[in-house]
Parts: structure tokens; sequence; C-alpha cells
């Protein structure tokens, strides 16, 4: 009962919170590790125009095996928020070599997101958020766009209970969520399992972490 009563406080008064609060911020640090080393970063740089909330992404993190670089992705990206809604959507990715990309925009007439991406091409309905970590209304999200190539992922958000975690010298009083694809059935490559750590007084993700080849882990190092 304690859960399901937490759950509905939380969606009930933080539905359009999310930009409304990013808005007098300038910068999000995170840290990306693997295996607990630390392999690259993930900034979100946040400026206004009017009514308009601008959020720049960028993402980057190598990983080495035996000296030999195996894996790399350099990402960027923009979005753009008008009243607290998604208004537009573009990034730019290499990974591996490989180009991926997503351009998406707010359809007026047809009230939806219209998508072109490397993974996906079509109207999506705009219940859909931007998998991307600075935005905590990707709990209350039941699917997600992929910043990187746009496909669509449908996914169950559950509420594990209250913790305190220590990071970067600092102990805070967090909610643990469980974010995964609410089909579990798919490829584990395509499939969302994540933990997902919740600062609720300051209304951050504080922490992700996953297992892919490795425990990976994003952690919050700072905002201004």
């Amino acid at each position: 009962m304690y859960k399901l009563i937490f759950i509905l406080i939380f969606f009930s008064s933080n539905l359009f919170a999310h930009t409304s609060h990013y808005k007098s911020f300038k910068k999000i640090e995170i840290e990306i590790f693997k295996d607990d080393n630390l392999i690259g970063y993930n900034y979100y740089f946040f400026t206004s125009e009017g009514d308009t909330v601008i959020v720049k992404s960028q993402l980057q993190f190598k990983i080495n095996l035996f000296g030999v670089e195996v894996f790399n992705i350099d990402h960027y990206g923009v979005e753009k928020y008008k009243e607290n809604k998604l208004i537009s959507y573009q990034s730019k990715t290499l990974q591996n070599d490989k180009q991926k990309f997503v351009d998406l925009f707010y359809d007026t007439d047809k009230k939806k997101f219209n998508i072109k991406g490397s993974s996906y091409s079509g109207l999506v309905d705009t219940n859909n958020v931007i998998g991307n970590w600075w935005n905590h209304q990707i709990l209350q999200a039941t699917s997600q766009i992929s910043p990187i190539s746009g496909s669509i992922k449908e996914q169950t958000v559950t509420f594990l209970g209250k913790e305190t975690i220590k990071l970067y010298g600092k102990t805070i009083l967090v909610d643990h969520f469980k974010l995964t694809s609410k089909d579990m059935n798919i490829s584990k490559d395509k499939r969302l399992d994540f933990d997902i750590w919740y600062d609720s007084e300051n209304s951050m993700i504080v922490k992700v972490s996953y297992s892919r080849m490795g425990n990976w882990e994003y952690r919050l190092k700072s905002y201004e």
C-alpha cells in the first residue's frame, strides 16, 4: 500500500514539473563507469528562450580491451520544450564508425510526434519521452524514444523503496526504481533493464546502473 500511495503522489505532483524545474539549471555532469572504471561522460546544458527550454546533450565513452579500443560512442543531441511539452529533438551519433540519428518534431495537426530515425520512422503518441537521464519524467512514462536511433521502447517502472546511498562523498536519501521493458522476452541487446536512484528533494536522477558485458553506472557528479 505504501508503494502505491508513493507512486500516486509522485506521478500527480511531478507530471508536468520536469522542464519548469530544470529551467533554472545551466549544466548537469554525469560520469560513466564500467566495472568501476571511468570511461566517459554524459553532459546536459540548459538554456531558455522565452517560454522555450533547450537541452543540449553530449555523450562520449570508449571501451578498451587489452589496450585496443573495441567500442565507442560520440553523441550530440538537442531537445526543445515549450510550455513543458516536447516540440522537437535532433541528434547525431557516431557508434563504432556507424552513423545514427533522430529527427523529431511535434506535428500540430496530428497531435503526435513525427520521427525520422536510423531505427524508426513514423508517428507516435506524445506520451513517449526521450530516454535521457536528466529528465525524471522517464520514471512516469509507459514508453520511451531512443535518443540515439529513434526506436520506441515500451517500459514498466516499479518503485522498490527508499534507500540511502553514498555518491562522491555525499550521503543521499533516494527512491529506488526498476525500469524494464514491458516485454522482457525480447533479445537482451534491445531490452531495458535499469536500476534508477532518484533524489526527490532535488528532483534529480542521481544514479543509473545496468549489466551488459560488464557492470555499468551513470553517476551524477554535479549540477549548477
